[in-house]
Protein backbone atom coordinates (compact mmCIF):
# COMPACT_ATOMS: atom_id res chain seq x y z
CA UNK A 1 0.00 0.00 0.00
CA UNK A 2 1.20 3.48 -0.70
CA UNK A 3 0.66 6.23 1.34
CA UNK A 4 1.10 10.06 1.06
CA UNK A 5 1.61 10.69 4.98
CA UNK A 6 2.56 8.00 7.82
CA UNK A 7 2.19 9.93 10.80
CA UNK A 8 3.70 9.04 13.92
CA UNK A 9 0.96 9.59 16.97
CA UNK A 10 -2.17 9.38 17.80
CA UNK A 11 -1.95 12.48 20.00
CA UNK A 12 -3.97 15.94 19.02
CA UNK A 13 -0.89 17.12 16.73
CA UNK A 14 -1.04 13.87 14.70
CA UNK A 15 -5.16 13.62 14.49
CA UNK A 16 -5.68 17.37 13.20
CA UNK A 17 -3.04 16.43 10.49
CA UNK A 18 -4.47 13.47 9.49
CA UNK A 19 -8.33 14.78 9.62
CA UNK A 20 -7.21 18.03 7.55
CA UNK A 21 -4.92 15.77 5.10
CA UNK A 22 -7.66 13.24 4.11
CA UNK A 23 -10.02 16.18 4.14
CA UNK A 24 -7.65 16.98 0.96
CA UNK A 25 -7.64 13.79 -0.45
CA UNK A 26 -4.22 12.28 0.72
CA UNK A 27 -3.85 8.84 1.84
CA UNK A 28 -2.64 8.30 5.64
CA UNK A 29 -1.60 5.74 8.19
CA UNK A 30 -1.53 6.39 11.51
CA UNK A 31 0.32 4.45 13.71
CA UNK A 32 1.04 4.99 17.92
CA UNK A 33 3.10 2.78 19.74
CA UNK A 34 1.02 2.99 22.54
CA UNK A 35 -2.85 0.77 22.70
CA UNK A 36 -4.87 3.56 22.60
CA UNK A 37 -5.32 6.88 20.17
CA UNK A 38 -5.49 10.50 21.30
CA UNK A 39 -1.60 10.08 23.42
CA UNK A 40 -1.82 12.04 26.93
CA UNK A 41 -5.31 13.46 26.37
CA UNK A 42 -6.80 9.80 26.05
CA UNK A 43 -9.96 9.46 28.93
CA UNK A 44 -11.30 6.17 29.52
CA UNK A 45 -14.85 5.99 29.92
CA UNK A 46 -15.22 4.50 33.48
CA UNK A 47 -18.57 3.48 34.41
CA UNK A 48 -19.99 6.80 32.79
CA UNK A 49 -16.55 9.29 34.74
CA UNK A 50 -14.12 10.00 32.13
CA UNK A 51 -10.81 9.36 33.93
CA UNK A 52 -8.03 11.43 32.47
CA UNK A 53 -5.23 8.38 31.97
CA UNK A 54 -2.25 11.08 31.82
CA UNK A 55 -3.40 14.04 34.23
CA UNK A 56 -5.98 16.75 34.23
CA UNK A 57 -6.91 18.02 30.94
CA UNK A 58 -8.86 21.45 30.94
CA UNK A 59 -9.45 23.02 27.58
CA UNK A 60 -8.65 26.63 26.85
CA UNK A 61 -8.11 29.66 24.21
CA UNK A 62 -8.56 32.67 23.34
CA UNK A 63 -8.61 31.82 19.98
CA UNK A 64 -12.00 31.90 18.47
CA UNK A 65 -11.24 30.06 15.36
CA UNK A 66 -9.57 27.52 17.24
CA UNK A 67 -12.54 27.06 19.56
CA UNK A 68 -14.60 26.69 17.04
CA UNK A 69 -12.11 24.27 15.34
CA UNK A 70 -12.01 21.59 18.18
CA UNK A 71 -16.06 21.83 18.69
CA UNK A 72 -17.00 20.59 15.51
CA UNK A 73 -16.33 17.25 17.40
CA UNK A 74 -17.16 17.30 20.32
CA UNK A 75 -19.81 19.50 22.77
CA UNK A 76 -18.35 21.05 25.76
CA UNK A 77 -19.31 21.90 28.95
CA UNK A 78 -18.99 25.43 30.82
CA UNK A 79 -16.46 23.79 33.45
CA UNK A 80 -14.48 26.30 34.78
CA UNK A 81 -10.74 25.34 36.68
CA UNK A 82 -10.79 26.40 40.10
CA UNK A 83 -8.07 24.65 41.85
CA UNK A 84 -7.37 24.65 45.23
CA UNK A 85 -3.78 24.11 47.60
CA UNK A 86 -3.40 22.64 50.44
CA UNK A 87 -0.45 23.87 52.92
CA UNK A 88 -0.38 21.19 56.25
CA UNK A 89 -3.61 21.63 57.46
CA UNK A 90 -4.51 25.19 55.98
CA UNK A 91 -6.74 25.22 52.00
CA UNK A 92 -6.16 28.42 49.81
CA UNK A 93 -7.55 28.93 46.34
CA UNK A 94 -5.96 29.11 43.07
CA UNK A 95 -4.85 31.60 41.27
CA UNK A 96 -3.61 33.61 43.61
CA UNK A 97 -5.98 36.22 44.11
CA UNK A 98 -7.93 38.11 47.02
CA UNK A 99 -9.51 34.73 48.45
CA UNK A 100 -6.32 33.43 48.89
CA UNK A 101 -4.37 36.87 50.12
CA UNK A 102 -8.00 37.07 52.55
CA UNK A 103 -7.28 33.50 53.86
CA UNK A 104 -3.45 34.16 54.26
CA UNK A 105 -3.42 37.12 56.17
CA UNK A 106 -6.60 37.73 57.54
CA UNK A 107 -7.42 41.63 54.76
CA UNK A 108 -10.42 42.53 52.60
CA UNK A 109 -9.13 44.24 50.06
CA UNK A 110 -7.05 44.93 46.51
CA UNK A 111 -4.56 47.74 48.80
CA UNK A 112 -4.34 45.66 51.84
CA UNK A 113 -3.11 42.96 50.27
CA UNK A 114 -0.84 44.49 47.95
CA UNK A 115 0.79 46.69 50.90
CA UNK A 116 1.77 43.13 52.38
CA UNK A 117 2.91 42.09 49.39
CA UNK A 118 5.30 45.38 48.92
CA UNK A 119 6.24 44.93 52.31
CA UNK A 120 7.71 41.61 51.48
CA UNK A 121 9.34 42.31 48.40
CA UNK A 122 10.47 45.78 49.28
CA UNK A 123 14.04 44.72 51.07
CA UNK A 124 15.08 41.58 48.50
CA UNK A 125 16.85 43.79 46.03
CA UNK A 126 15.85 41.59 43.31
CA UNK A 127 15.99 43.57 39.99
CA UNK A 128 16.01 40.58 37.42
CA UNK A 129 15.67 37.61 38.75
CA UNK A 130 18.50 35.11 38.20
CA UNK A 131 15.85 32.11 39.01
CA UNK A 132 12.90 30.57 39.80
CA UNK A 133 12.72 31.41 43.86
CA UNK A 134 14.37 35.03 42.67
CA UNK A 135 10.84 35.48 40.02
CA UNK A 136 8.28 34.09 42.91
CA UNK A 137 9.76 35.94 45.69
CA UNK A 138 9.77 39.22 43.65
CA UNK A 139 6.07 38.12 42.56
CA UNK A 140 3.93 37.46 45.71
CA UNK A 141 6.80 37.87 48.40
CA UNK A 142 7.74 35.41 50.87
CA UNK A 143 4.70 33.97 52.61
CA UNK A 144 2.39 32.99 49.52
CA UNK A 145 6.13 31.83 47.94
CA UNK A 146 6.77 29.57 51.53
CA UNK A 147 3.44 28.02 51.55
CA UNK A 148 2.16 27.82 47.98
CA UNK A 149 5.13 27.29 45.35
CA UNK A 150 8.25 26.26 46.64
CA UNK A 151 7.51 22.46 48.04
CA UNK A 152 5.06 21.96 45.23
CA UNK A 153 7.67 23.46 42.62
CA UNK A 154 10.49 21.39 44.22
CA UNK A 155 8.06 18.36 44.06
CA UNK A 156 7.31 19.39 40.28
CA UNK A 157 10.17 19.38 39.19
CA UNK A 158 12.83 17.35 41.40
CA UNK A 159 15.19 20.73 41.64
CA UNK A 160 15.28 23.47 44.47
CA UNK A 161 13.31 26.30 43.75
CA UNK A 162 17.21 28.13 43.13
CA UNK A 163 18.23 25.81 40.19
CA UNK A 164 15.08 26.41 37.80
CA UNK A 165 14.37 29.06 35.38
CA UNK A 166 12.74 32.25 36.11
CA UNK A 167 9.92 31.83 33.25
CA UNK A 168 8.32 29.05 34.76
CA UNK A 169 6.69 31.10 37.41
CA UNK A 170 5.72 33.59 35.12
CA UNK A 171 2.75 31.07 33.85
CA UNK A 172 0.80 31.12 37.09
CA UNK A 173 -1.78 34.41 37.42
CA UNK A 174 -1.07 37.14 40.35
CA UNK A 175 -4.56 38.81 40.20
CA UNK A 176 -6.13 41.34 42.98
CA UNK A 177 -9.79 40.05 42.47
CA UNK A 178 -12.16 37.69 44.01
CA UNK A 179 -11.70 35.25 41.39
CA UNK A 180 -10.86 31.34 41.24
CA UNK A 181 -11.01 31.12 37.60
CA UNK A 182 -7.27 30.02 37.00
CA UNK A 183 -7.22 30.63 33.49
CA UNK A 184 -7.46 34.20 31.78
CA UNK A 185 -8.49 33.08 28.37
CA UNK A 186 -12.51 33.67 26.87
CA UNK A 187 -13.03 29.67 26.05
CA UNK A 188 -12.74 27.23 28.35
CA UNK A 189 -14.45 24.11 28.78
CA UNK A 190 -14.40 19.82 28.91
CA UNK A 191 -15.57 17.66 26.29
CA UNK A 192 -18.99 16.32 27.29
CA UNK A 193 -18.31 12.79 25.88
CA UNK A 194 -14.21 13.14 26.78
CA UNK A 195 -11.30 13.96 24.79
CA UNK A 196 -10.85 10.28 23.15
CA UNK A 197 -14.02 10.94 21.48
CA UNK A 198 -13.05 13.85 19.86
CA UNK A 199 -9.65 12.28 18.56
CA UNK A 200 -11.74 8.98 17.41
CA UNK A 201 -14.04 11.47 14.92
CA UNK A 202 -10.16 13.17 13.67
CA UNK A 203 -9.39 9.60 12.71
CA UNK A 204 -12.30 8.16 11.43
CA UNK A 205 -12.00 7.09 8.36
CA UNK A 206 -7.73 7.17 8.09
CA UNK A 207 -6.17 3.66 8.79
CA UNK A 208 -4.93 3.54 12.05
CA UNK A 209 -2.24 0.97 14.00
CA UNK A 210 -1.79 0.60 17.52
CA UNK A 211 0.98 -0.84 19.41
CA UNK A 212 2.80 0.10 16.92
CA UNK A 213 6.03 1.08 17.35
CA UNK A 214 7.61 3.43 14.23
CA UNK A 215 11.32 1.95 14.37
CA UNK A 216 9.63 -1.09 13.91
CA UNK A 217 7.61 -0.23 10.75
CA UNK A 218 9.29 2.74 9.00
CA UNK A 219 11.07 0.73 6.67
CA UNK A 220 7.86 -1.68 6.07
CA UNK A 221 5.44 1.47 5.15
CA UNK A 222 5.80 3.06 1.83
CA UNK A 223 4.49 6.85 2.40
CA UNK A 224 6.36 9.80 0.61
CA UNK A 225 6.54 12.17 4.00
CA UNK A 226 6.79 11.06 7.39
CA UNK A 227 5.21 13.39 10.46
CA UNK A 228 7.32 11.91 13.11
CA UNK A 229 5.71 13.72 16.90
CA UNK A 230 7.76 11.20 19.04
CA UNK A 231 10.99 12.18 20.60
CA UNK A 232 13.35 14.46 18.43
CA UNK A 233 16.44 12.73 20.66
CA UNK A 234 15.43 9.20 20.17
CA UNK A 235 14.70 9.60 16.45
CA UNK A 236 18.34 10.39 16.14
CA UNK A 237 19.11 7.59 18.66
CA UNK A 238 20.64 10.08 21.29
CA UNK A 239 23.57 10.64 19.22
CA UNK A 240 23.85 14.15 20.56
CA UNK A 241 22.41 13.41 24.25
CA UNK A 242 20.07 12.88 25.90
CA UNK A 243 17.17 15.51 26.23
CA UNK A 244 15.77 15.77 29.90
CA UNK A 245 12.21 15.38 30.52
CA UNK A 246 9.86 15.13 33.91
CA UNK A 247 7.71 12.26 34.09
CA UNK A 248 3.96 11.43 35.98
CA UNK A 249 3.26 8.41 38.16
CA UNK A 250 -0.33 8.31 38.63
CA UNK A 251 -2.14 5.99 41.54
CA UNK A 252 -5.84 5.85 40.52
CA UNK A 253 -8.32 4.63 42.77
CA UNK A 254 -12.65 3.75 42.81
CA UNK A 255 -13.82 5.02 46.38
CA UNK A 256 -17.16 4.00 47.15
CA UNK A 257 -18.11 7.39 48.29
CA UNK A 258 -19.91 10.35 45.71
CA UNK A 259 -17.66 12.85 46.83
CA UNK A 260 -14.34 12.67 48.25
CA UNK A 261 -12.86 16.54 47.87
CA UNK A 262 -15.22 18.56 46.80
CA UNK A 263 -13.39 19.58 43.88
CA UNK A 264 -11.70 18.42 40.88
CA UNK A 265 -8.13 19.65 40.89
CA UNK A 266 -6.23 19.72 44.88
CA UNK A 267 -2.79 20.39 44.96
CA UNK A 268 -0.56 19.42 47.76
CA UNK A 269 1.76 21.90 48.52
CA UNK A 270 3.80 21.05 51.39
CA UNK A 271 7.05 19.11 50.75
CA UNK A 272 6.42 16.65 53.09
CA UNK A 273 3.24 14.72 51.25
CA UNK A 274 4.74 12.63 48.43
CA UNK A 275 2.21 13.56 45.48
CA UNK A 276 1.43 16.89 43.69
CA UNK A 277 -2.04 16.97 43.56
CA UNK A 278 -5.20 14.63 43.43
CA UNK A 279 -7.76 14.69 40.32
CA UNK A 280 -11.39 13.67 41.15
CA UNK A 281 -12.33 13.37 37.51
CA UNK A 282 -16.80 13.23 38.19
CA UNK A 283 -15.98 17.06 38.94
CA UNK A 284 -14.65 17.79 35.34
CA UNK A 285 -18.16 16.79 34.24
CA UNK A 286 -20.53 17.33 37.32
CA UNK A 287 -20.92 13.83 37.55
CA UNK A 288 -23.43 12.50 39.81
CA UNK A 289 -22.24 8.84 40.27
CA UNK A 290 -22.97 7.25 43.75
CA UNK A 291 -18.80 6.44 43.76
CA UNK A 292 -15.58 8.56 42.33
CA UNK A 293 -12.80 7.83 40.95
CA UNK A 294 -9.41 9.79 42.08
CA UNK A 295 -5.69 9.82 40.88
CA UNK A 296 -3.26 10.89 43.11
CA UNK A 297 0.23 12.64 41.37
CA UNK A 298 3.66 11.97 41.85
CA UNK A 299 6.25 13.80 39.88
CA UNK A 300 9.60 11.91 39.29
CA UNK A 301 12.68 12.28 36.72
CA UNK A 302 11.99 10.85 33.58
CA UNK A 303 14.11 7.46 31.92
CA UNK A 304 13.94 5.76 29.11
CA UNK A 305 11.13 3.55 28.72
CA UNK A 306 8.96 5.45 30.82
CA UNK A 307 6.67 8.08 29.43
CA UNK A 308 7.68 11.58 29.06
CA UNK A 309 5.84 14.44 29.92
CA UNK A 310 7.06 18.02 30.42
CA UNK A 311 10.33 19.14 28.70
CA UNK A 312 12.93 20.60 31.30
CA UNK A 313 13.40 23.69 29.34
CA UNK A 314 17.02 25.51 30.63
CA UNK A 315 19.67 26.36 29.01
CA UNK A 316 21.66 23.20 28.79
CA UNK A 317 18.22 21.41 27.08
CA UNK A 318 17.36 24.29 25.21
CA UNK A 319 21.41 24.05 23.66
CA UNK A 320 21.14 20.31 22.77
CA UNK A 321 17.61 21.01 21.39
CA UNK A 322 18.62 23.15 18.97
CA UNK A 323 21.35 21.00 17.83
CA UNK A 324 18.86 18.08 16.92
CA UNK A 325 16.45 20.70 15.31
CA UNK A 326 19.38 21.82 13.18
CA UNK A 327 19.28 18.18 12.00
CA UNK A 328 15.48 18.07 11.59
CA UNK A 329 15.59 20.81 8.83
CA UNK A 330 17.85 18.75 6.91
CA UNK A 331 15.49 16.25 6.77
CA UNK A 332 13.70 15.91 2.71
CA UNK A 333 10.73 13.88 3.94
CA UNK A 334 10.37 13.95 7.57
CA UNK A 335 8.46 16.85 9.84
CA UNK A 336 8.41 16.93 13.12
CA UNK A 337 5.82 18.13 15.61
CA UNK A 338 3.85 17.95 18.43
CA UNK A 339 5.39 18.24 22.65
CA UNK A 340 7.67 16.15 22.11
CA UNK A 341 8.75 16.87 18.50
CA UNK A 342 9.47 20.42 19.20
CA UNK A 343 10.51 19.74 23.00
CA UNK A 344 8.18 22.31 23.92
CA UNK A 345 5.24 22.55 26.78
CA UNK A 346 2.22 23.23 24.27
CA UNK A 347 -1.53 23.75 25.39
CA UNK A 348 -3.84 21.75 23.60
CA UNK A 349 -5.11 24.69 21.70
CA UNK A 350 -1.15 25.73 20.91
CA UNK A 351 -0.93 22.40 19.76
CA UNK A 352 -4.27 22.65 17.18
CA UNK A 353 -2.54 26.05 15.91
CA UNK A 354 0.41 24.59 15.60
CA UNK A 355 -0.90 21.54 13.55
CA UNK A 356 -3.05 23.54 11.49
CA UNK A 357 -0.19 25.43 10.74
CA UNK A 358 1.69 22.84 9.22
CA UNK A 359 -1.39 21.65 7.13
CA UNK A 360 -1.70 25.18 5.70
CA UNK A 361 1.62 24.62 4.28
CA UNK A 362 2.08 21.01 3.59
CA UNK A 363 -1.43 20.89 2.18
CA UNK A 364 -1.52 24.19 0.80
CA UNK A 365 -4.79 25.22 2.63
CA UNK A 366 -6.15 28.45 2.75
Amino acid sequence: MKYDYLIAGAGLFGAVFAYEAKKTGKKCIVIDKRPHIAGNIYTENNDGIHVHKYGAHIFHTSDKNIWDYINQFSEFNNYINSPVAIYNDELYNLPFNMNTFSKMWGIKTPAEAKKIIEEQTNGLSISEPANLEEQALKLVGRDVYEKLIKGYTKKQWGRECKDLPAFIIKRLPLRFTYDNNYFNDRYQGIPVDGYTAIVEKMLEGTETRLSTDYFDIKDKVDADKVIYTGMIDEYYGYKLGVLEYRSVRFETERLECSNYQGNAVVNYTSDNVPYTRIIEHKHFNYGKQPFTIISREYSLEWTKGIEPYYPVNNEKNDSLYSQYKELSEKEENIIFGGRLGHYKYYDMDKVIAAALLLCKKELQLH
